[in-house]
């Protein structure tokens, strides 16, 4: 199997970013690390990427696949509804280990602000939210390091970006978000019954807020 080039980023030469953009401009998978563990990303903006990051993944492509972002602006103008209830738990947990599945046009996409510069400077340059799924085929464990990632997915990948081991670890906590109630999807990084305490603490000190359309 073919292996992708790696590249150590600190974040201070501008052509491993260049580099990082060019491959997710030509609708190619660049790894990248996160705060929670290293992800492959694709430019949903570009015919096919998509398609090839589920098969990267090798996920069927009617499973949905998170989106990145740098700052809640990008999600709005997917676009994507971020009512009272997230927005608390934006500005909460943002940037963070929480994926937060929102109201998008005629059905729900996932949102999530990661907490690391390299992943931060790559969606900042690009312009607009990447999809993004762990760095790793499906069913077996997320890749932690960029090495883990390279010799896991090889010549389905163009680029890896090496900062050293994700600091996290764990996978994101996945909540949707209703009207007025929300739902843990996956219990990740961020304990689930905390966010719920959370949305209850909201109901209950807003429910005027929290209720209005």
């Amino acid at each position: 199997m073919n292996t992708p080039r790696i590249v150590f980023w600190d974040g201070s030469d501008p052509r491993v970013l260049n580099e990082a953009l060019a491959v997710l401009r030509q609708g190619a998978i660049l790894v990248l690390p996160t705060d929670t563990v290293y992800g492959m990303a694709a430019d949903p903006r570009v015919t096919g990427a998509e398609q090839r990051l589920c098969q990267a993944k090798g996920r069927p492509e009617d499973k949905p696949i998170p989106l990145l972002t740098a700052n809640c602006a990008q999600i709005e103008r997917w676009p994507a509804r971020l009512g009272p209830v997230a927005r608390a738990l934006a500005k909460r947990y943002w940037p963070g280990a929480l994926t937060l599945v929102l109201p998008a046009g005629n059905g729900w996409e996932g949102f999530r602000i990661p907490d690391h510069a390299a992943a931060q400077a790559v969606l900042s340059a690009v312009g607009g939210a990447l999809r993004v799924t762990s760095a790793n085929r499906s069913g077996s464990a997320p890749a932690l390091t960029a090495k883990a990632a390279a010799e896991t997915l090889g010549g389905a990948v163009e680029l890896v970006l090496d900062t050293g081991p994700a600091p996290g670890g764990r996978p994101s906590t996945v909540v949707q978000i209703g009207e007025t109630t929300i739902t843990i999807l996956r219990e990740g990084a961020i304990p689930g019954r905390e966010i719920i305490k959370m949305h209850r603490e909201l109901m209950r000190d807003r429910p005027e807020t929290l209720n209005r359309r």
